[in-house]
């Protein structure tokens, strides 16, 4: 967590549901709350809202904690439970009782079910119809179970001045008394959203266009608390490449399968899901620096994003490239053991480490790079892949052999001398370099593609160089 931000008036916040995984909408979700708190040098505070207690579940929320920190999405202060608080919005809905901005209503489960039937039957649209809005309720007995609802206005309309979707306006006859607390004292998500909003600071609320709805309901109940009104921004969702609502056939996963399953990295995540819907110019690779600085609102379009896992691929394979070389081996080498069945030996990750740089540029994620990396380790002889054993057909194994013959015969096994050794069995052959390469890079890998074929011979050394070669012929 961090605890560098000053607060400066601004506080957004991202507030998750703990009943599945940390998914790229949310994450971007929590980006764009971070980097407009960062850019006004507020506050990013983070809330699990915890309240739907039999789909909650704790290893939902040590995912998200876990995601938003691989993430680097520092949050400021503790984090906040939304369950830990039900006393507090019980508080405040007796209050608005007390103040006659609620009312306590007493109809049963079966009359509402009739006036949904009726409501249904009239092809009307289904709200409460106000029945106990204006009603005594001694009416209703002593000892009968109540539900406690917000006392609307039925009258004129609710704007919202959404800082990306615009003007938005709502007919208040459009909207019912909603529930607050229910018949058990729970409160409902409308009561227990608005109370932390305001509880915590919040003076921006920027999150899914799927809440737009919710946030007529809610300025409702904040206009009759009296409380001061948070700033809007309504983000279109993310949509999968054909235009349909994301889903896991898209690549709607959870944040810890791009990084555990596909080997992304998490600031090529971030700076994808950044672009997914703001952009700043032609700008592709954006740092986090920059993304603060340059982060706005306005910036924000209105038309869904499209998620394109090539593009992903595309920028997760520039952050590979320009990544430390040794956070790279450490990141690859559980993923080579685990190809292996072995563990890693001290001297299999020094040669990991001194061979990154050349694997590195032809990765574009930490499984290809690990399975790229898989030749240094593997036991002789190798098993060919189905393309090694094409490229040692034919004239494969003769080139292969002349090639063996000019390598054996060299003092010294530096990239010049390899560089000459090979070209001048090429040219002995009568072909290019390329002909005899393949060949050669079939024996020493048992794949048929590699890092360059002379820094391949350097990585594995004379002797397993020239073992592999034999293993071949």
């Amino acid at each position: 967590m961090s605890a560098s931000a000053k607060n400066n008036g601004i506080v957004t916040r991202f507030a998750p549901s703990p009943t599945g995984f940390l998914h790229i909408g949310g994450v971007r979700t929590a980006l764009f709350n971070l980097l407009f708190a960062r850019h006004h040098g507020g506050e990013f505070k983070l809330r699990i809202e915890d309240t739907d207690r039999a789909r909650s579940t704790d290893a939902a929320i040590a995912a998200i904690l876990d995601g938003m920190r691989w993430l680097n999405l520092d949050w400021d202060g503790e984090t906040v439970y939304q369950f830990a608080r039900q006393a507090r919005h019980s508080e405040v809905a007796h209050q608005l009782l007390a103040g006659g901005h609620a009312y306590k209503c007493f109809a049963t489960p079966q009359e509402l079910e009739e006036m949904r039937a009726a409501q249904r039957a009239a092809r009307q649209p289904m709200r409460y119809d106000g029945r106990w809005r204006d009603r005594d309720p001694s009416e209703a007995g002593p000892d009968a179970p109540f539900v406690i609802r917000l006392k609307a206005p039925h009258e004129g309309e609710t704007v919202i001045e959404d800082k990306v979707q615009g003007r938005v306006t709502v007919q208040n006859s459009e909207l019912d008394d909603m529930v607050l607390l229910r018949s058990d004292g729970t409160p409902t998500y409308m009561l227990a959203v608005v109370v932390d909003d305001h509880d915590m600071g919040v003076s921006h609320v920027i999150r899914g266009d799927d809440h737009l709805n919710n946030a007529f309901r809610q300025l409702q109940l904040i206009r009759a608390l009296g409380w001061a009104e948070p700033v809007y921004a309504h983000i279109p969702l993310i949509h999968g490449a054909d235009g349909a609502k994301l889903s896991k056939r898209h690549g709607a996963l959870g944040v810890e399968a791009y990084r555990d399953e596909l080997g992304i990295l998490p600031e090529a995540l971030e700076n994808y899901l950044l672009r997914l819907g703001w952009g700043h110019g032609d700008d592709e690779i954006i740092s986090r620096a920059q993304a603060i600085e340059w982060f706005t609102l306005e910036a924000v379009g209105r038309a869904p994003a499209r998620f394109d896992a090539k593009k992903l691929e595309s920028v997760n394979a520039h952050y590979i490239r320009a990544a430390d070389d040794a956070r790279l081996a450490a990141l690859v080498a559980p993923r080579i053991a685990a190809l292996l069945d072995r563990p890693l030996t001290d001297s299999d990750r020094q040669l990991l480490l001194r061979s990154i740089p050349e694997l590195k540029p032809r990765a574009k994620d930490l499984n290809e790079l690990a399975e790229s990396a898989l030749y240094l380790f593997r036991i002789r002889p190798l098993n060919l892949d189905e393309g090694a054993q094409k490229l040692l057909e034919g004239d494969g194994r003769r080139l292969l052999a002349q090639a063996r013959n000019a390598l054996g015969e060299l003092p010294e096994w530096t990239a010049e001398r390899l560089d000459s050794a090979v070209r001048g069995a090429a040219e002995a052959a009568g072909t290019g370099l390329g002909k005899v390469a393949q060949p050669l890079r079939a024996a020493l890998t048992g794949q048929s593609k590699s890092p360059g074929i002379f820094d391949v011979l350097l990585q594995l050394g004379r002797e397993e160089s020239l073992g592999r070669m034999d293993d071949q012929l």
